[in-house]
């Protein structure tokens, strides 16, 4: 099978047709020129994915990327918090002000 570049959607697209039971896996897989095995992995992980988002409530991409952007904040607020305190400590030591 040729490779190229399918979104996520079309991806879930043809794991819902095929979930759907309307096509044969087989037709679905020649229409979108993509491997059977192909199609069952990608099924196989849309299907594990539904299941932990019903268990665990999985955060979008959204919410990943803003919790990793707060992380990263919450580091340099850190970082700059222990710099202030070496300052005023410094100032302490040498009767700065």
């Amino acid at each position: 099978m040729k490779k190229r570049y399918l979104s996520e959607e079309e991806k879930m697209a043809i794991v819902l047709a095929g979930l759907k039971g309307e096509q044969s896996v087989a037709e679905i897989c020649r229409e979108h020129q993509i491997s059977q095995s192909q199609y069952y992995k990608w099924r196989d992980r849309f299907l594990e994915a539904g299941k932990n988002a019903l268990a665990y409530g999985v955060p979008s991409k959204k919410e990943a990327m803003l919790k990793a952007e707060i992380k990263r904040l919450q580091r340099i607020i850190g970082k700059q918090t222990v710099q202030i305190e070496v300052l005023k400590k410094t100032e302490e030591l040498f009767g700065i002000r």
